[in-house]
């Protein structure tokens, strides 16, 4: 039987061993990487391998990303590819994004996405004889990273991307216009400016009244916008957007279009929503 001072001994050094312990397992570990902070955008570049590399903004969803969207595609993280928006959005129906990938050579498609959101893509655009920028505005249910990402003309995914922080929920709201009985006088029409020597050559700013549900609202099924078209008075096609659920309610979106494009006449912006409503419109100089 122990004497009563090894007793009091073996007490005392039972806790002493486990605080060494932990202080050494505390050493031995690996450090963990700090999550990114609001704004956090990619700076990798020009192009680097996203499969060899971490995702710059640390994103827990980045891989599904990838697998979702582009499976069996090359993809590159690549700061030619901006995305511009608020590091902290005050108002998650209504948050301002720009893409630019005018940086990249023959771009064929851009598809803008956000990780966390529960209708992850947000819309696509191809440039056909625009420049490879657009901005709009976009609902966030929660924080997240918002991408874009390039496809150019060897098939190649080029990857940019920022962090914006949210308090979220506008996703799952109702539009405001679905609750007034107005907005169906209005269904699809268009108002839309250009200015000339904005830019690289002209601005083209043009809004279509439509409320743009997601679908995920008790009891409003998904209505939003499916295509649009701007094309030159001559007919010529300039840029082709396929706007999804995300957009936000009576969307706003600004092209960049090549020098003298409107010299010629009213641009032309004609689509469609998915219930099969048309748009189709005349913008003046």
């Amino acid at each position: 039987m122990p004497a009563p001072g090894s007793r009091a001994l073996s007490a005392l050094m039972t806790p002493l061993f486990a605080v060494l312990a932990f202080t050494l397992l505390a050493f031995a570990a690996p450090a963990s990487a700090a999550p990114p902070t609001a704004g956090a955008s990619m700076s990798r570049g020009p192009a680097s391998d996203a499969d060899a590399l971490a995702d710059p903004l640390g994103s827990s969803r980045w891989q599904d990303m990838r697998r979702a969207l582009f499976p069996d595609a090359a993809v590159r993280f690549d700061a030619r590819v901006s995305v511009t928006a608020p590091p902290n959005a005050e108002d998650p129906l209504n948050v301002p994004v720009s893409v630019d990938a005018s940086a990249l050579p023959d771009v064929r498609e851009v598809v803008v996405f956000a990780d966390f959101n529960p209708i992850v893509k947000v819309l696509s655009f191809a440039p056909v004889d625009a420049i490879a920028t657009l901005g709009f505005r976009l609902k966030l249910q929660q924080s997240s990273p918002i991408r874009a990402a390039a496809r150019t003309g060897d098939g190649v995914w080029h990857v940019g991307g920022t962090w914006v922080r949210t308090h979220g929920g506008g996703c799952t709201l109702p539009s405001v216009g679905s609750a007034s009985p107005l907005w169906q006088q209005h269904l699809n029409e268009v108002s839309g400016r250009v200015w000339h020597g904005v830019g690289p050559g002209e601005r083209l700013r043009l809004r279509v009244i439509h409320p743009m549900d997601t679908g995920l609202a008790a009891g409003i099924p998904s209505f939003h916008i499916e295509d649009l078209l701007v094309s030159a008075a001559d007919g010529r096609p300039l840029m082709r957007i396929h706007p999804f659920e995300p957009v936000s309610e009576n969307p706003v979106f600004t092209l960049d279009l090549h020098k003298g494009t409107s010299a010629r006449g009213a641009l032309r912006v004609r689509g469609r929503d998915n219930n099969g409503n048309l748009i189709d419109a005349g913008v003046a100089q």
